[in-house]
């Protein structure tokens, strides 16, 4: 199969191309933007094998040489090192979408590597920059005026929202895309308000290894992963929590040192001052009425014995982003310090939830703005529970778009080639520059379902032509599936409105931007200077600060 994009040895050097400092001179104009669309194109080469139900993962080495595998754009995003201007404007807008929708991302970066592809082309036809900007400006309002007239189906206000999650859900390959895509919609529906509005802050996810994922449940509350460590299991009413990111006792320095001790009576006092230092933190905490401790580090017995005598619930979590979603949560700190919070974090109660081989903590209250159910996940591999964990996010995000607008698209690939269609059409019948601009923006509106066709295995020549043709005789419903053409509104593959609306808008704000540069400046970097070695570290030993300040500024 003939492929459009660059080879594999040339994507880092393509996506690591910084633009050369050059003068003005006839075609510079054009060679900026050509090397703009490089870029583009050389970053949606890289996502495109992820894209759709049938996309490939990815082995990500991040800069922390931590092996990530994954498909999904937003990660692979985040962890590539991109030096030129359009790449980083491209994964911005990317991120833009997967801030504000939650998914679509992709479709954000293949759209408009496609546009700024066709946008090459017009240039070398001679097309000018602004007339190509002003036309691809009003491409991209018609194909948003056009979008509402493409829905075929909404989400009732009283109908289960599985088979509107479940296309939403099964963007990659999981095992149990079904269950999983059942128990997100029992808990989306299970939070809904009676007015039906929906807050998604009110369902919470928690992976445990171990199990399957056939012994997912809900929880009530908040869970996350964690245990209790003393002979305080539970807090049935008025909980007040503390959160520490340190060890749970006497503090640790972070250099050695030695205690001299010449006799029996130093040896005595030193063991009685530092009881007294544990009764000391442990009875402030019991002064503050905290009854609940959560520890992101190593417990003290001694500590852990003291607590047990004041009541005190202690917790050691696993996951440090856990404990930062507790903070923002119970709206209280998470301390450096085993000193008591100004104001501890409340709730109702605070129990341990045994599951299986997996032990949970959860953390309930009454308030309806509070967390109601958490989603505990269970599996083999860290990376399987990250991918169920992305995916009943993306289906939890989707459920609160519908919940806003319930009209819902044809997906696989569907509306993209009917919105191409459409564009086609009034392309060929206007004149001056909008007609290209138009064709150009049909064009690569049809690269998506070609993306959804290649990474399912198909013949891509062979299934563009037939869903064509179907297109053209006026089923706009034909879409890419696992063995050919399917009719979505059969096989219940669906697109959000706000998501793919949200995509068009920033796609076009993105390809706008790029297309109105005509060069590329990049500063002068200043050479480094030749101090005397000498006085550089005198002048360390002075201001330390000046140390740091070398080592961390190029990581601000």
């Amino acid at each position: 199969m003939d492929t459009k994009g660059s080879s594999a040895p040339e994507l880092p050097q393509l996506l690591g191309q910084s633009p050369r400092r050059c003068t003005q001179a006839p075609g510079a104009g054009e060679k900026n933007m050509l090397s703009s669309t490089t870029a583009a194109q050389a970053l949606a080469t890289v996502i495109r094998p992820c894209y759709g139900p049938h996309g490939r993962q990815k082995l990500l080495v991040t800069a922390m040489g931590e092996t990530v595998c994954t498909g999904y754009t937003t990660a692979i995003l985040r962890a590539l090192e991109l030096e030129h201007p359009a790449a980083w404007l491209l994964r911005e807008a990317s991120q833009t979408q997967a801030e504000s929708r939650g998914d679509g991302t992709a479709f954000v970066v293949l759209l408009a590597g496609a546009l700024l592809e066709q946008a090459e082309l017009l240039l070398r036809a001679g097309l000018p920059r602004a007339q190509l900007r002003e036309a691809y400006a009003a491409a991209a309002t018609e194909v948003l005026a056009t979008l509402p007239s493409l829905v075929v189906r909404s989400l009732g206000p009283l109908e289960d929202p599985f088979w509107a999650l479940y296309s939403v859900m099964n963007t990659h390959t999981l095992s149990q895309t079904g269950f999983l895509t059942k128990l997100v919609a029992q808990a989306c529906w299970a939070t809904r308000e009676l007015d039906g509005s929906f807050n998604p802050e009110r369902i919470g996810v928690c992976t445990l290894r171990g199990a399957t994922m056939e012994d997912s449940c809900l929880l009530p509350g908040l869970a996350v992963a964690g245990k209790p460590c003393g002979q305080v299991t539970m807090v049935l009413r008025g909980a007040r929590v503390a959160l520490f990111a340190c060890p749970f006792g006497p503090a640790t320095p972070n250099t050695p040192a030695t205690a001299s001790l010449s006799s029996p009576d130093d040896l005595n006092k030193f063991r009685k001052g530092s009881e007294q230092l544990i009764e000391k933190q442990v009875s402030q905490l019991a002064a503050m009425s905290i009854n609940v401790a959560v520890v992101l580090g190593e417990i003290d017995e001694k500590t852990l014995s003291q607590a047990d005598r004041s009541g005190i619930m202690v917790i050691q979590a696993k996951s440090q982003r856990e404990m930062v979603y507790l903070s923002e949560v119970l709206d209280t700190p998470l301390l450096p310090h085993l000193l008591p919070p100004l104001v501890p974090g409340k709730c109702q109660r605070v129990y341990g939830q045994e599951l299986g081989e997996g032990l949970a903590v959860v953390f309930e209250w009454d308030c309806p703005s509070s967390p109601a159910l958490t989603l505990a996940l269970r599996g083999a591999t860290t990376e399987g529970l990250r991918g169920a964990e992305q995916a009943a996010y993306h289906g939890i995000d989707a459920y609160s778009q519908l919940c806003q607008d319930p009209r819902l698209l044809p997906g696989a690939g569907a509306t993209e080639m009917a919105l191409a269609k459409i564009l086609s059409e009034k392309g060929r019948k206007l004149e001056g520059p909008d007609g290209p601009a138009f064709l150009a923006f049909a064009q690569a509106l049809r690269s998506l379902p070609e993306a959804l066709a290649e990474n399912a295995g198909l013949a891509v020549a062979n299934v563009m032509a037939d869903m064509y043709g179907a297109h053209q005789a006026g089923n706009f419903l034909v879409g890419v599936g696992e063995e050919g053409l399917i009719n979505v509104a059969q096989e219940q593959v669906w697109d959000t409105l706000m998501a793919k609306a949200q995509g068009l808008r920033v796609v076009a704000d993105v390809v706008l931007q790029l297309v109105t540069v005509d060069e590329v400046v990049v500063a002068k970097k200043s050479p480094p200077q030749q101090q005397d070695l000498n006085s550089d570290s005198k002048k360390a030993k002075k201001c330390p600060s000046l140390v740091r300040k070398n080592i961390f500024g190029k990581y601000k």
